[in-house]
């Protein structure tokens, strides 16, 4: 760099041997169970002999230790209470909030979080659509249960002794059916898709996707829902809209601590 060239504003000079040990840390948790040496050193992409006196000092402090039988290492104690600390002091609301300002800038909608209260699903965050004709929507509004796609994504997960009380209030001056088929019909697709939709529910003319994000118990703790007039959005399961919110709300539950079951 020449005398007259500036410097990045906002480079920050780091120590080199933590994050190439940062690199087996990470390892561990991308695998989620304790490995031989060998196999965590590759997956880290060093060598053994380099990758061995980073876990003989990791152990000493309790990020890392090592099983006396198998001679495996997994994630120690400090490791452990480190994550559940960043669980803790963790707000999945202003998290995704981030993703929703996003996806209306790139799909052109209106975006919002929905999470269950008192009444219901109820908007908690808005991002609105930068399109000149989008959905007015505020926050506070409280969505049912069968007809939206918010309050079917709620429906599919939470647990039914939660959810069945607010459907049948709903029943008693709708036509929705009987929870029974309402579970077998709808709520297996929801789950099936791993998305919600409604198209023209409520509000005619307008539809909208939902998915859900869950926390590191496998909770539901919120719904990212995109709304829009239904001649102007794609809601078919496998279009780039539902795709683009699956995978937002699949990074939000990931820094969440949600972890699929495997296989």
């Amino acid at each position: 760099m020449s005398a007259t060239e500036p410097k990045p504003e906002h480079e920050q000079r780091g120590i080199q041997s933590i994050e190439v040990g940062g690199q087996l840390l990470r390892a561990l948790a991308h695998q989620g169970r304790p490995m031989a040496l060998k196999d965590l050193a590759a997956a880290a992409g060093m060598a053994a002999a380099k990758a061995h006196p980073y876990l003989v000092s990791f152990g000493k402090i309790g990020l890392v230790e090592q099983d006396k039988a198998s001679g495996r290492y997994g994630l120690g104690p400090l490791a452990l209470q480190l994550g559940l600390m960043s669980l803790q002091q963790v707000d999945p609301v202003r998290m995704a909030a981030p993703l929703l300002d996003e996806l209306a800038a790139a799909t052109g909608h209106t975006l919002a979080i929905a999470v269950w209260g008192t009444a219901g699903p109820t908007i908690v965050w808005l991002a609105e659509s930068p399109a000149a004709v989008h959905v007015n929507m505020r926050q506070g509004t409280v969505f049912s249960i069968g007809g939206t796609a918010s309050g079917r994504a709620f429906a599919a997960h939470l647990p039914e002794a939660q959810v069945r009380p607010f459907y049948d209030a709903e029943r008693r001056g709708d036509s929705l059916p009987p929870w029974p088929q309402f579970e077998r019909g709808v709520l297996a697709e929801v789950r099936a898709q791993g998305l919600s939709r409604t198209e023209g529910g409520v509000v005619a003319g307008v539809s909208a996707l939902a998915a859900p994000v869950f926390d590191h118990r496998g909770s539901m703790v919120l719904a990212m829902v995109i709304i829009a007039p239904s001649a102007a959005i794609d809601v078919r399961w496998d279009g780039s809209i539902a795709s683009q919110l699956r995978d937002a709300a699949a990074s939000i539950s990931l820094r969440l601590g949600y972890r699929t079951a495997p296989g």
